[in-house]
């Protein structure tokens, strides 16, 4: 049976609202009542939508995977050269990490360990056609020369230094999203330095005027 658009409409609601959540306080520290508060439901009115705290968990990160998979497994079907798939790929793993209401990524990384079996088996395939993906450019790249032959670590390393970013992204700081996609392809595929001073020059550029501005502002 299908679910009427309002009914729809307010588990998305409760789905994002719970991702926040879980990111802002983690798993154990929301309860289903900060949950209901914030979605406007009633307390236990939510079960309409989910059995259990564990249900709404194992949907964020489910969906979380499912909007990221739409993306890169359309840009792994372009007809582009390697290294402008991997750009791409790059991009869109961190506009997923830190876009504007991007929580579901998050706390799928960072909590994990609460997932029971039931939900981590569904939650794993997933994650698999997403890693199918990155394998595959990661192939193409070694082909054409840009990666040495890839080891079974090289794609743990490569994920475990674009989640960190996560940690110690701040919105409105130095760098934003596209900024840091670019470095990380310098890091990862070795460009040639003068590309790094371009892009050194241009951080550098912004942290003088940001420190010019800050000494104009004391010496008003």
């Amino acid at each position: 049976m299908s679910r009427r658009p309002e009914d729809a409409g307010r588990r998305g609601q409760l789905v994002r609202e719970s991702a926040r959540l879980f990111r802002e306080k983690g798993y154990e520290g929301t309860s289903v009542r900060d949950i209901a508060a914030a979605t406007g439901l009633q307390s236990g009115s939510w079960v309409y939508h989910f059995k259990t705290k564990q249900d709404i968990l194992a949907t964020v990160m489910e969906e979380g995977l499912q909007q990221a998979l739409e993306r890169i497994e359309a840009i792994g079907r372009e007809d582009l050269p390697p290294r402008q798939i991997f750009r791409a790929l790059l991009r869109t793993h961190l506009d997923t990490l830190l876009g504007p209401g991007q929580d579901f990524i998050p706390v799928l990384l960072y909590e994990w360990r609460s997932l029971e079996a039931p939900g981590r088996r569904r939650v794993v395939e997933l994650q698999k056609r997403y890693e199918k993906v990155w394998d595959e450019v990661l192939g193409r790249l070694q082909r054409c020369g840009d990666w040495a032959g890839p080891t079974r670590l090289d794609r743990l390393f490569m994920f475990g230094a674009l989640n960190w970013v996560a940690q110690w992204y701040r919105p409105g700081g130095t760098l934003d999203a596209a900024e840091i996609a670019t470095e990380a392809e310098r890091f990862f595929l070795r460009t040639p330095a003068f590309t790094g001073r371009r892009r050194g020059s241009k951080v550098a550029a912004k942290t003088t005027a940001r420190a010019k501005r800050g000494r104009a502002s004391k010496n008003n």
